[in-house]
């Protein structure tokens, strides 16, 4: 009992810590705990820690999807000023 009451202690202090879908997730896999599945905390836990982090490959596709809006700002600011105009 005292296990369980502990499994949970740490899951709602992780919860305090987190927002949004995530401390759903948490606060879920903590109620998982509370019916008998110890084991349920250590998937739960890795599972909000990778739903928080960002993957290089979307940190890449951000940088370069960025990169494209900011040339294409240029090449209309350019547009705009051999019209005559200011950006």
């Amino acid at each position: 009992m005292i296990q369980r009451l502990t499994a949970l202690a740490l899951c709602l202090s992780a919860v305090l810590m987190l927002q949004g879908c995530v401390a759903g997730a948490v606060v879920g896999a903590g109620a998982a705990v509370v019916g008998g599945a110890a084991k349920v905390t250590g998937a739960a836990v890795g599972a909000g820690f990778d739903a928080v982090t960002t993957s290089d490959e979307e940190t890449k596709a951000k940088r370069e999807r960025e990169q494209r809006e900011y040339e294409r700002e240029q090449r209309r600011c350019e547009e705009r000023q051999r019209q005559g105009k200011t950006c």
